[in-house]
C-alpha cells in the first residue's frame, strides 16, 4: 500500500482530522500542512516519521473488560479524559455510561477507551442512564477554586452538582466518588460544602470527606483535592470505609521529565521570560510570593498544574541552566505528573493536552481511594448484583 493511502486510512480509522493527527504525531505548528501533503502524495515522510505513524496505536489501550468478567458497573460523569475511571476499571469495573461535553476531551477519551462520551449531562434524562454500582464524577471546579470568581452555586457551573444529585436520586448507586478543588471546603465559609453534604444526606447516603495531596501518593506534585465518598444506606448503613493512608514515598521532579533533547518549542521566549521576571519582581516588592515558579530534576515536587498552563506555564517552569530560558513541561510530562500510564494516548494539540491534564485528577490518589472503597464493599458483600441476564440486556443496549 502506498504511504499516502496508508496514512489517510489510519487517520480516518482513528477518527481524527488532519490537524488532530498532526498534533498527535508532534509535527509542529504547521503539521497539518505537512500531513496534507503526505496524504496527497506531494511529499513523503522520512522512514523514521513513517515508522512513528505505523506505531501510533490504532486500538484503544484501556477498553472495558469483558462484561462477563467484570465485577461492578460504573457511570462516569464529567469524565474529562477518564482519570477517575482508570483505577476503578483496573479493579474490575465496567463503564456503562460516560458523559463529557468538551469535544477535545471526548477525542482523548475515545482514543483511550474506545467510547465516545455522551455530551452535556444537563440534557440527559436520568432514566436514560443505565443502572450502575458506582458513580464517579470530577464535577466542574471553577466556581469553587481560588482562580475563579468564587460564586459557587450562584454560578451556573456550580449548579452542575445538582445534576449529580438527581442521577443519584434516580439510579441509587451503591456508592459514589466525587472530586473537586480543596477550596470547596472553605467556600462561602463552609456553607457550599454543607449544602452538598445535606443534599447527599437527604438522599440517604453515608458521606466521607477528605482532602488528599498527590505528592503523598507517589507523584511529584503539590496538588490537593477534596474527595467525597458516599455509600447507599438503604443497602447497608455501616460500610467499613476509611480513606487511604498517604504513602509519603519520596518524590522527585526528575522522575517525570523526558530524557534527551527536548523540542525547542517548549522553551519560553525572551519576551515571555522577561515578563515573568518583571512580574515576579513587582510581587516581591509588594511582599507577596506570586510569580512564576522554577523547578529542576532535584526538586521534590512541582506546584499544581492547572487548566491555564497552556497560557504561559508560569506555575511550573523547568530550569535549563544559566544560558537558556526555562521551558514548559511537555504534554507527556504533564501526563506523568498526574500519574497516567505511559501508553495513555494524547491525540490532541499541546494546548488542549495542557487543559485536559490540568483539569484531570492525580490517578494514584484515585487508585488508593478506589481500592479502599472496593475492599470495604467486598468485606460486607455490599455490591448489588446488576449483572443478571435481564440487567445485562438492559445495560448493553
Amino acid at each position: 500500500m502506498e504511504n499516502k493511502i496508508y496514512i489517510k486510512e489510519k487517520r480516518e480509522k482513528l477518527g481524527l482530522t488532519q490537524k488532530e493527527f498532526a498534533d498527535a504525531l508532534g509535527l509542529g505548528k504547521h503539521g497539518d500542512r505537512t500531513l496534507r501533503r503526505w496524504e496527497n502524495g506531494e511529499t513523503s515522510p522520512s522512514s523514521i516519521e513513517f515508522k512513528y505513524i505505523q506505531e501510533f496505536p490504532e486500538d484503544p489501550p484501556f477498553p472495558n473488560p469483558p462484561f462477563e468478567k467484570s465485577k461492578f458497573l460504573i457511570a462516569d460523569l464529567f469524565a474529562g479524559i477518564g482519570g477517575i475511571r482508570l483505577p476503578f476499571q483496573e479493579l474490575g469495573g465496567y463503564t456503562v455510561f460516560t458523559s463529557e461535553w468538551d469535544k477535545f476531551a471526548q477525542k482523548t477519551y475515545r482514543s483511550n477507551y474506545g467510547e465516545l462520551p455522551f455530551g452535556d449531562i444537563t440534557q440527559i434524562h436520568e432514566e436514560d442512564i443505565p443502572d450502575h454500582n458506582i458513580l464517579i464524577a470530577g464535577f466542574p471546579c471553577q466556581p469553587f477554586s481560588q482562580a475563579g470568581l468564587k460564586k459557587g452555586f450562584e454560578d451556573m457551573r456550580g449548579t452542575l452538582f445538582f445534576d449529580i444529585a438527581r442521577i443519584i436520586a434516580a439510579k441509587r448507586p451503591d456508592a459514589f466518588l466525587l472530586e473537586n478543588v480543596k477550596q470547596l471546603r472553605g467556600h462561602d465559609k463552609g456553607r457550599t460544602l454543607q449544602k452538598i453534604q445535606e443534599t447527599l444526606y437527604e438522599l440517604d447516603y453515608t458521606v466521607h470527606i477528605e482532602v488528599l495531596r498527590a505528592g503523598d501518593f507517589g507523584v511529584p506534585q503539590n496538588r490537593e483535592r477534596i474527595y467525597i465518598v458516599g455509600f447507599n444506606n438503604r443497602i447497608h448503613s455501616n460500610v467499613p470505609f476509611k480513606f487511604p493512608t498517604p504513602t509519603k514515598e519520596p518524590t522527585l521532579v526528575g522522575s517525570i521529565l523526558e530524557k534527551g533533547e527536548i523540542n525547542e518549542k517548549y522553551t519560553i521566549s525572551n519576551k515571555l521570560y522577561e515578563g515573568h521576571l518583571r512580574r515576579k519582581e513587582m510581587h516581591k516588592q509588594k511582599g507577596n510570593g506570586f510569580g512564576f515558579s522554577l523547578f529542576n530534576e532535584n526538586s521534590p515536587y512541582t506546584n499544581t498544574i492547572s487548566a491555564r498552563y497552556y497560557k504561559d506555564g508560569s506555575e511550573i517552569l523547568i530550569d535549563q541552566g544559566p544560558n537558556k530560558n526555562p521551558r514548559k513541561l511537555t504534554p507527556r510530562e504533564c501526563a506523568r505528573l498526574q500519574g497516567f500510564p505511559e501508553n495513555f494516548v494524547i491525540p490532541v494539540s499541546d494546548t488542549q493536552a495542557y487543559r485536559q491534564f490540568g483539569n484531570s485528577v492525580a490517578v494514584p490518589v484515585i487508585r488508593a481511594i478506589s481500592k479502599e472503597m472496593i475492599s470495604a464493599m467486598n468485606e460486607i458483600n455490599f455490591l448489588t448484583d446488576l449483572k443478571s441476564s435481564e440487567q445485562r440486556e438492559l445495560t448493553l443496549l
